[in-house]
């Protein structure tokens, strides 16, 4: 049984390599990177994001005076204070670090989705164009040298001048 397993994944293998070895197989990258640097529309997105960023900090740093606020209140008035005042003032403190921590989380995963939200279509625009050239200059792989994921390369073409012609730019 295991022979003829063997045999079997050897005739396999055997013919698939010649398959593989008739097929010609063109190989091109770009710089994904790169390319979303010049791509129209980036700027307009990244200023969009930057004014809800400064917006975001703006709130943030104004709930964080106001906690900071009410601490040294606590810290130089404590001695004066019944118990229960204590206690209310400390919880009010705790209450306010809390909402200040889901407002950090909640913002953070805001600007997450608007920056997606905001780089979709630019980064949809650049891959089409990217497909339309490989099918159009017969390419079976185009690779990322963006990602730092290419060791070595050789008979691999830039295409990135092609995109750029494709979507219009110098």
């Amino acid at each position: 049984m295991k022979k003829t397993l063997i045999a079997i994944m050897a005739c396999m293998l055997a013919f698939g390599g010649s398959a593989m070895a008739q097929k010609n197989v063109k190989l091109g990258h770009i710089n994904s990177n790169d390319l979303m640097q010049i791509m129209p529309g980036r700027d307009s997105a990244q200023t969009v994001l930057q004014a809800e960023v400064t917006e975001l900090e703006n709130t943030l740093k104004s709930m964080q005076a106001e906690a900071e606020k009410r601490y040294n209140d606590y810290v130089a008035n404590q001695a004066g204070w019944t118990e229960l005042i204590r206690q209310t003032k400390q919880r009010e403190i705790q209450d306010m670090a809390a909402r200040i921590e889901e407002f950090q989380k909640s913002a953070q995963e805001q600007l997450q989705n608007r920056e997606q939200e905001l780089l979709k279509p630019i980064i949809d625009r650049a891959k089409k164009a990217i497909e339309d050239v490989a099918k159009e200059g017969g390419y079976t792989y185009i690779l990322d040298a963006g990602t730092a994921a290419i060791l070595y390369s050789q008979d691999s073409d830039d295409i990135m001048p092609l995109v750029k012609k494709k979507l219009g730019l110098k």
